[in-house]
């Protein structure tokens, strides 16, 4: 599929969850119906030897840039959605892309990160709803940024592109109504897990793609910031699948979770002025520009890492987008830290 195609049926998902529409097949009712089935037959092949704990990373990071004094509070992240954000694969901590995008934090802002997660294993999007009711109950207030991951299990359970994209917008409009920054990492490309046999991992591409276009649309238009995971692990996983995967072969491992989140880093950081000034210009050597925002998510959904965020309200063709291409930091740069329960 094309950018331009992609930007057409992602705007028409959009435009059928803004205003109520029916599901749009996202890659039509018989090859989702493949995808389904193969995907059930993953996750029971995956299920064996899987690790089902996921590690409570909740707490304080980077401790040592304690101080007291006006502008020094701890920052406060929040993640949600699903095992991704939850970090379920790996057995330590600070493995978890919450405390590595907390350690991150941290070291670039030089303040201490308070740390949440009330992702869910297995949550699709309509479990937000619940998620951000969670978040928003706390009586410090909302948290200063939220880093949502959801989608994959919207495809392998069919759930209606449309009905997905709703949700995702609305949890999107409720946080930033409440005065927080939204940073979302948009569907996973399912065409990457082992056990999944071409044709349908082509299939499943497809229709991973098209939801996280329409899942930028969605965010963008509601005041948030996207960043495509895409096939991120794609090309680490073909040359090192033991590597990179974790060992149920459906969840990344330590290594693949610190790659998807230094693809995110610089674009929390971004959102809360924390990046250098001079990365916040378009840089037209990377194809860096401002683009209808149909065409950014498309074009986003097609390169991992990229991040779409708001631009003009409106333009020949709609609203409009800054596509950029952060350069990601090297996971080295940011070593994760234990944290200390506040």
């Amino acid at each position: 599929m094309t950018s331009m195609s992609r930007a057409r049926v992602a705007r028409r998902i959009a435009a059928g969850a803004a205003y109520g529409g029916g599901g749009l097949g996202l890659a039509g009712a018989a090859a989702a119906g493949l995808v389904l089935a193969e995907m059930h037959l993953a996750r029971r092949q995956v299920s064996n030897g899987a690790h089902p704990h996921v590690p409570q990373a909740d707490g304080r990071y980077g401790v040592a840039y304690d101080a007291p004094g006006p502008g020094r509070e701890p920052l406060r992240l929040t993640m949600l959605g699903d095992s991704t954000a939850a970090g379920q694969g790996v057995h330590r901590s600070g493995q978890t892309p919450g405390a590595l995008l907390a350690s991150g934090l941290a070291a670039v802002a030089e303040r201490p990160v308070e740390l949440r997660n009330v992702a869910l294993p297995g949550a699709q999007s309509d479990d937000l709803d619940r998620q951000v009711a969670l978040v928003l109950s706390d009586t410090d207030g909302a948290p200063d940024v939220c880093v949502i991951m959801i989608g994959a299990n919207d495809v392998t359970h069919r759930m209606p592109p449309t009905r997905s994209v709703r949700h995702l917008s609305a949890a999107v409009r409720r946080l930033r109504t409440a005065g927080a920054e939204v940073v979302v990492g948009t569907c996973p490309d399912l065409g990457t897990i082992e056990p999944v046999q071409q044709p349908l991992r082509w299939l499943a591409r497809r229709a991973s793609r098209q939801l996280a276009a329409a899942q930028t649309i969605g965010t963008v238009e509601q005041g948030g910031r996207t960043v495509s995971l895409g096939d991120l692990l794609g090309p680490e996983f073909e040359a090192n699948p033991r590597e990179l995967f974790g060992p149920d072969h459906y969840h990344p491992s330590a290594e693949g979770y610190a790659t998807a989140a230094m693809a995110v880093l610089p674009t929390v950081c971004a959102a809360l002025g924390l990046w250098p000034a001079d990365e916040e210009r378009p840089d037209a050597s990377r194809h860096e520009g401002f683009l209808p925002v149909a065409r950014a998510a498309a074009e986003a959904a097609s390169e991992p890492g990229t991040e779409v965020t708001a631009a003009m309200p409106t333009g020949p063709r709609g609203p409009w987008a800054l596509l950029k291409r952060r350069r990601r930091r090297r996971v080295s740069e940011s070593e994760p830290t234990s944290p200390t329960n506040a």
